[in-house]
């Protein structure tokens, strides 16, 4: 029990005020949409909003009235075309335009309470929280869904949830720091960043969208040859996971990370990402590590401090098999430069791109790890609430407030948290690398016993821990970090870049033809594919009198595929009437009359 949290559900605010504010400024403006955008958007209109928006709170200095507050809110409404901007569609189509407007209105509530609970910062955040449980309205509503949290009159947070189609992580840092700014009386110099309408026309120009063109061919040479999941092993189920968090602390970790730095002259957050995907890659007996690395994709100065959506994945592969930890350093500097290269993408586009590659190569792609450096963002950032900062990504976790937890810590501590129902493996969050380490993980249970993640985590630490001393062997890994790799059985073997199960193919596969006798069996080298030297599947059936095509099979498993990362489609399908008496000997299999062959992803050969 939590008595805090107990008597934060029974707190109730003694009024409830909803007033209506207006602004007016800025010019009336129409086009299309961003990159960005289209991605949030489309995501926003797929998941659940508590999952896709984002959220954030912002102490009100002390001294400062409501309506002192609300104003510096009117002037950022007037100041950043994002927060007049609307999406007007017609209903069950996708918006591809967007709308500027020179004037509006918004709400702001205010929750004026006779008591504050002893965490008032985590009831304001409780309640930033629920407010992304409504879905926003593209067409119509204002971006930001704002209450103040008032004690007596006295405004002391500002909670909202925010629509991800206009705003992220950064975005909402930048508002943040603007507003406090606005609250202390200065003048805030005219907005030199690109708008969402500059960036779109940007975007759009031949240099624009070969960047984009560039970007879809480096995912579809990772997603046609990567393993399609980094989880393919035995446990790995279903499409969303309940995942706890588990948060580690450690000033000892931040000295390892700072010595091995040191000792390299890599950044430390790129060995920290190193010394994670070593681990990650050992733990799931990978050839490489692939990851979807979120990114802020603002880099460049006219796009640093814009109050817009910019946030896509990178999807980063790094291949681990060199001899030690300092040479996969060295390949994970330009394998992380080259993910961020291509992190700017039409999401339409990608995603038909990625349906057309999965479809061909008869895979899934998974996006199962997911690692979120946040630390070398501004410390208000590291605070806010980030649903899904992501390409094609789906939902993210809550992140905890950091903004207090940096200026003292302990030496090592590991913490559990809350439990989130996430599309993910394993995801971390970092938060901090120094004065001390600061990350959490969420990591599917099914596959990480309570006892295992935290060896898991200890695992990291005591991988940069011998790195600060000297290059590590990655052959050691085992004995470095106590971390072993997973034991998949004899019924799991590699395919075509990917760990795979035939038996389990051959049952998803029988019940997607709803219970016809399947035998998957591996047979000859692949001649398509990452690794054409590795076996490839062939699936026999026998379908009775039912008419079936390879394209039929193949296109019935491929809809059975999500959620089931050991599952490989078959890279031939062979139909017979009847199966043989030995059903379980491929040689049985070829003396039956063949009916129909093929691959199921062009012309069959009958």
């Amino acid at each position: 029990m939590n008595p805090h949290r107990d008597r934060e559900r029974d707190l109730r605010p003694r009024s409830a005020q909803t007033l209506t504010v207006a602004y007016a400024g800025g010019e009336e403006r129409r086009g299309p949409v961003t990159m960005g955008q289209a991605n949030m958007i489309r995501c926003m209109l797929r998941d659940e909003p508590e999952h896709i928006n984002i959220h954030d709170v912002w102490p009100v200095p002390r001294g400062t009235r409501t309506e002192s507050a609300i104003e510096a809110l009117r002037e950022l409404a007037v100041r950043h075309e994002a927060l007049r901007t609307t999406f007007p569609h017609t209903p069950g189509s996708a918006p591809r335009e967007q709308a500027v407007a020179s004037e509006g209105t918004f709400t702001v509530t205010v929750l004026d309470h006779d008591d504050l609970p002893a965490d008032p910062a985590a009831y304001a955040e409780s309640s930033a929280r629920r407010a992304r449980a409504e879905r926003f309205h593209l067409d119509r509503d204002f971006p930001l869904r704002i209450s103040l949290v008032a004690l007596s009159g006295a405004p002391v947070f500002v909670t909202m949830a925010a629509s991800h189609a206009v705003t992220d992580v950064s975005a909402l840092a930048v508002l943040k720091e603007e507003w406090l700014s606005l609250l202390a009386g200065e003048t805030l110099p005219p907005p030199t960043s690109l708008t969402p309408l500059d960036l779109a026309a940007e975007e759009a120009t031949p240099a624009g969208l070969r960047k984009s063109e560039a970007s879809l061919r480096y995912w579809d040479r990772i997603i046609r040859t990567g393993p399609q999941a980094m989880f393919a092993e035995p446990g790995a189920e279903g499409t969303e996971v309940r995942v706890p968090q588990l948060t580690l602390r450690s000033r000892r970790a931040a000295r390892a990370l700072a010595l091995v730095a040191e000792r390299t002259g890599g950044m430390p957050s790129t060995v920290l990402l190193t010394a994670w995907c070593a681990l990650i890659a050992h733990r799931t007996a990978q050839p490489a590590c692939v990851a979807a690395v979120p990114t802020s994709n603002r880099y460049h100065p006219r796009l640093a401090r814009s109050v817009n959506t910019l946030s896509q994945d990178a999807l980063l592969s790094l291949d681990v098999r060199v001899p030690t930890f300092d040479a996969l350093l060295k390949k994970a500097w330009g394998a992380a430069l080259n993910a961020y290269r291509h992190s700017q993408f039409d999401a339409v586009a990608l995603w038909g791109m990625i349906g057309k590659a999965t479809h061909e190569r008869g895979s899934q792609f998974a996006r199962d790890v997911v690692f979120n450096d946040v630390s070398t963002l501004p410390a208000t950032v590291a605070s806010v609430t980030s649903a899904t900062e992501a390409g094609p990504a789906d939902a993210e976790p809550d992140a905890p407030d950091v903004e207090s937890d940096t200026a003292t810590g302990p030496d090592l501590e590991l913490s559990w948290g809350p439990d989130q129902v996430l599309p993910t493996r394993v995801l971390t969050f970092v938060y901090a690398t120094e004065p001390l380490i600061h990350l959490s993980t969420w990591a599917d249970p099914a596959l990480f016993k309570r006892d295992e993640a935290e060896a898991f985590l200890l695992g990291l630490v005591r991988l940069l821990e011998a790195a600060a001393a000297d290059d590590v062997p990655l052959a050691s890994l085992t004995e470095v970090t106590g971390v072993r790799p997973v034991e998949r059985g004899p019924r799991w073997c590699r395919v075509d870049g990917s760990w795979t199960s035939p038996p389990l193919v051959a049952e998803a596969l029988r019940e997607a033809l709803e219970g016809v006798p399947v035998h998957v069996t591996v047979e000859a080298p692949a001649p398509y594919g990452s690794t054409p030297d590795e076996p490839a599947l062939t699936a026999y059936i026998a379908a009775g009198d039912t008419p079936l095509t390879p394209e039929r099979a193949h296109t019935a498993l491929m809809d059975a595929l999500p959620g089931r990362p050991g599952v490989l489609a078959p890279r031939r399908y062979v139909i017979v009437q009847d199966p043989p008496a030995e059903a379980d000997r491929s040689s049985a299999w070829l003396r039956q009359q063949i009916l129909r062959e093929g691959t199921g992803r062009d012309r069959d050969v009958t």
